[in-house]
């Protein structure tokens, strides 16, 4: 394909997704269009949206496709690369490569071989998705300690209670263990100018615990 016919026809596979996944979430152009209204972009209508799904419009905004992809409950990545759907994708003017290989590149997920530098935008989407699973891990084992304890509460059998009991206790050190580790991880990030991401409710208390210690640090 050349450079000239590749915009258009990029533009046209994106569009195929996102009617697919109009069509998968039982919407109307219409609806699509209250959504986007609604989302701040009234301009656009179901007129604009039938003439992408026709091919009489051939190119689209990045702000018109993100609310579009949010209006949808579509991950916007799944509708700029079909994965599942389709096995390679014309990523630039003549180079097609595998959906997946496409997709992994786009989100910085392409394994190297080497470490990426420090400070280079690899490394800093790397800090970041080992903040994800540190998040993840914190969780788990907080949720690991509340099941056992919950499940001990209701059990009649002595032995069995403390038996869950016992495992509550060990997976509440876990617990303590893996907030401790996510919020020194959490200042080295601010400490490098990273801004951390905001933590769920159940893990508010990770930033409280940083925040007295430069409270104290301070007096």
């Amino acid at each position: 394909m050349t450079s000239d016919s590749w915009p258009a026809a990029f533009t046209a596979q994106v569009v195929r997704s996102m009617r697919e996944a109009r069509k998968a979430a039982g919407l109307t152009m219409a609806a699509v269009a209250e959504g986007c209204a609604e989302r701040g972009l009234p301009d656009i209508t179901d007129q604009t949206i039938k003439n992408l799904e026709s091919g009489r419009r051939t190119s689209i905004t990045l702000t018109d496709f993100l609310v579009l992809a949010d209006v949808l409950g579509a991950p916007a990545i799944s509708l700029l690369f079909p994965l599942g759907t389709a096995e390679t994708v014309e990523q630039l003017p003549g180079q097609s490569v595998s959906t997946w290989d496409a997709l992994a590149q786009f989100t910085g997920e392409t394994p190297t071989a080497d470490p990426a530098p420090p400070g280079s935008a690899r490394e800093v989407l790397d800090t970041f998705r080992a903040h994800a699973d540190l998040v993840a891990a914190a969780r788990a084992s907080a949720a690991l300690a509340t099941d056992r304890r919950r499940a001990a509460s209701t059990t009649p059998a002595p032995d069995r209670r403390a038996a869950l009991l016992e495992l509550a206790a060990g997976y509440e050190e876990y617990a303590d263990a893996d907030r401790k580790e996510l919020a020194s991880f959490r200042e080295r990030m601010r400490e490098r100018g990273l801004v951390p991401p905001a933590l769920p409710g159940d893990l508010a208390v990770v930033d409280q615990a940083e925040d007295e210690a430069h409270v104290e640090d301070r007096e």
